[in-house]
């Protein structure tokens, strides 16, 4: 049996999932494709894919709504194909847990590259830890789930990866190049704009007010700690100030600059 990833492939255009197809098998790819939302559904239970790579633009069922139902069912990583520039789809999709976001028209090599970049990310994490809890909050590094409040808490891949990260190392600070280049890969380790909206995006799903910190504390040119020990306030060596400002920058991007956040998943 091949140890290939799979990778599904889900466009109403015949040329598009040809093309996506030939590409990623040059890459040493497994490629199914479906040709239209409910068609990507049923491959995805027939075939378990490792990857699902989806057009927004389908006649029967979007997307979007297929990323929304295959959540529903296993966290398969998505990445979004669209040749619609809004930045309001861009964040919808991220939102709803997208990996990665995909302009047409793309490069087969850059396609690939970011197939290789989900894989890695979604594969390389680091085995659980036990379970780090704090305020209303438990993160179950070994089941890798997150409730808050006894309800499970929905993360992307990335926001899980990074939530993970931080709280395997919970009480210690975590070097900004040591959160890119175990999430996103090495050659992300100086994106800090990029880790600072992906931050922001976990302070939110774990109760941080807008432009707070919450529990995961800014160190200000070094990296974040997840603090798990004292009330919630500012810990010693970050500025409160400095933090705050910092996740309210942070917050707005997210929200005025999704396409940062789409540009590398």
């Amino acid at each position: 049996m091949s140890t290939q990833p799979l990778i599904l492939v889900a466009d109403d255009e015949p040329r598009i999932t040809k093309l996506v197809s030939i590409a990623l098998s040059e890459e040493g790819f497994r490629v199914v494709t479906a040709n239209g939302g409910e068609d990507a559904l049923v491959k995805a239970e027939e075939v378990r894919p490792d990857v699902v790579l989806l057009d927004i633009v389908m006649p029967d069922l979007d997307g979007i709504e297929v990323m929304r139902q295959l959540r529903e069912r296993r966290p398969v990583p998505v990445i979004l194909l669209t040749a619609k520039g809004s930045t309001a789809d861009k964040a919808k999709g991220l939102d709803l847990g997208a990996d990665d976001y995909v302009a047409k028209p793309f490069h087969p090599d850059e396609l690939a590259a970011r197939v290789r970049a989900v894989i890695r990310r979604t594969s390389g994490a680091t085995p659980g830890q036990g379970i780090v809890a704090f305020d209303d909050v438990e993160i179950d590094l070994e089941r890798r789930m997150v409730a808050r409040g006894g309800e499970l808490v929905p993360l992307s891949r990335t926001e899980w990866l990074l939530l993970q990260h931080l709280a395997a190392n919970a009480g210690k600070v975590v070097l900004h190049t040591e959160l890119l280049t175990k999430v996103w890969g090495p050659e992300y380790r100086d994106d800090l704009q990029y880790l600072r909206v992906w931050v922001s995006r976990v302070r939110r799903k774990l109760g941080a007010k807008p432009g707070e910190p919450g529990r995961i504390k800014t160190f200000q040119g070094i990296g974040y700690l997840l603090d798990v020990d004292s009330d919630g306030t500012s810990s010693a060596g970050a500025s409160l100030g400095s933090e705050n400002g910092a996740a309210r920058d942070a917050d707005a991007l997210a929200q005025t600059e999704p396409s940062t956040a789409s540009a590398m998943g």
